[in-house]
């Protein structure tokens, strides 16, 4: 919701309790009945953003990785929306302050301020058709052109300027990034050397640093 004026993002912001979160918590879990709040999502530090990821378990045991949220980003609205249980858990990644908003409370919100619905409905637009890029990627290419489209778009929404390239701004493990493009833990880590190898990013702990960005958009686009 950070395309809200500094008015309206202060005004939900006072809707909520906050609280800071530390890598690993748990802020909404996958068949919970309840619906009663959503989150707000803020950073603690400036260049450190907040990052929580939302995965959701199938009935086969598998775990997948839907996608990720950041600074500014509302968790657990469609919930609230619907009035059916947490469909996916949604989980720290980063230190974070959470901003708990009563359901009540913000969809009065939403009511009184009339301007937040056309935010609210982009951020939920974004969503789908990230979700539906995925999907066209699946079937469309293999796991290292997969992976180079979605550091593409990782990197061009999240990411910032370090002295050695620019840091992906989201941090995912390399089994977590699998995940997100539906590959196993060998074939995301064969791909990460393949793009190493063509000195495109290079890998910390749960940390991507993209060391060529044409390059990278470049081979993303490869059939």
């Amino acid at each position: 919701m950070s395309a809200l004026d500094e008015s309206a993002r202060g005004e939900l912001l006072a809707l909520g309790k906050s609280d800071a979160h530390e890598p690993g918590a748990v802020l909404i879990q996958q068949g919970d009945l309840r619906s009663d709040h959503v989150f707000l999502l803020r950073s603690v530090r400036p260049r450190l953003p907040a990052c929580a990821k939302v995965t959701a378990i199938l009935d086969n045991g598998v775990e997948v990785l839907l996608g990720v949220r950041v600074s500014g980003d509302l968790v657990g609205e469609m919930a609230v929306f619907r009035g059916v249980g947490r469909s996916a858990t949604v989980t720290a990644c980063t230190p974070m302050l959470t901003f708990r908003i009563p359901a009540t409370a913000f969809l009065s919100y939403l009511n009184n301020r009339p301007e937040s619905w056309p935010v609210l409905a982009a951020m939920i637009a974004q969503r789908l058709d990230w979700a539906n890029r995925r999907r066209l990627d699946f079937a469309a290419f293999e796991v290292p052109v997969r992976l180079a489209r979605v550091l593409s778009e990782l990197v061009e929404r999240h990411g910032f300027a370090v002295r050695d390239g620019t840091d992906l701004g989201v941090q995912l493990s390399q089994p977590e990034l699998g995940r997100l493009i539906g590959a196993r833990e060998a074939a995301v880590g064969k791909a990460v050397r393949i793009l190493k190898e063509n000195g495109l990013l290079k890998t910390h702990y749960r940390r991507v640093i993209i060391t060529d960005l044409e390059g990278l958009h470049a081979f993303a686009s490869e059939d």
